[in-house]
């Protein structure tokens, strides 16, 4: 074992290369699975609370939607109001205690998952609320249904408002995955506390962690930037045809309207 820090980087990045790259993938694969199952719980959450209960409907349906709600706010609270790593040891000991070890991964899935899906359900509902009452009101006037309104109207601005705290939350899950290694979850934080205590270098070990950790983030961050701008499509197009004039066509310059 060198003695030297750059000697034992090295050493310890090639003695543990397909761990790293092991441990890079699970914590992809739990920050992608987290926020896509997060995102979807967000989702449910958030079109529920957002339904509108009207004086004519029937006992049971406000009676139900209270329930709901209520459950669905508890369930917010508890899991933003306590760290995830405690949420692990607690759901990993107490309810899959008889679970093999060898399933802890799919168990942290589990516990992003929800975590994510607390707070996704508060980012969605904001989105949602961003989105102009009248499109709603605009919606409703013409016979569509809540739901209709929702997926067709609400949601697809609201999804692209939110985009940013959907990347934000993709970033934190990356990183946050290092505590399920607390349930022995074997992702980059792990390996790296396993080489370090193999070794005893654990300066090295923790600066080969950190250089993944920011290429995974890095790159991710990129990407959805990249997802961004392809969302808003393009700055300048072309608006043919109305009611009135079909042959007219409108210019959009960047912002700008030119006939």
């Amino acid at each position: 074992m060198p003695q030297s820090f750059w000697g034992g980087v090295v050493f310890i990045a090639e003695k543990y290369s397909t761990l790293f790259l092991n441990g890079a993938l699970n914590t992809l694969l739990l920050a992608i699975v987290g926020t896509v199952v997060g995102f979807l719980i967000g989702l449910v959450v958030a079109i529920v609370r957002t339904i509108p209960v009207q004086p004519t409907d029937s006992f049971v349906k406000r009676a139900g939607l209270k329930v709901l709600r209520g459950i669905f706010i508890a369930y917010i609270e508890l899991f933003r109001s306590t760290p995830m790593m405690v949420q692990a040891m607690v759901i990993y000991y107490g309810v899959f205690s008889s679970v093999s070890p060898d399933y802890a991964l799919y168990v942290g899935m589990f516990v992003i998952s929800i975590n994510t899906g607390a707070y996704m359900a508060e980012i969605v509902r904001g989105g949602v609320i961003s989105v102009d009452s009248g499109q709603t009101e605009g919606a409703v006037s013409i016979g569509m249904t809540h739901w209709q309104t929702m997926t067709s109207v609400v949601l697809p601005q609201a999804i692209r408002n939110i985009m940013p705290s959907i990347g934000n939350e993709f970033v934190v899950n990356i990183k946050d995955s290092s505590v399920l290694s607390v349930i022995s979850v074997a992702e980059v934080f792990f390996t790296a506390k396993s080489a370090a205590g193999t070794y005893m270098r654990f300066f090295e070990a923790f600066v080969i962690a950190c250089v993944v950790y920011f290429v995974m983030t890095f790159t991710i961050t990129r990407i959805l930037l990249l997802l961004e701008k392809k969302m808003d499509g393009p700055k300048n197009y072309t608006i043919h045809g109305s009611q009135t004039t079909p042959d007219a066509e409108i210019r959009v310059n960047g912002g700008g309207r030119d006939k």
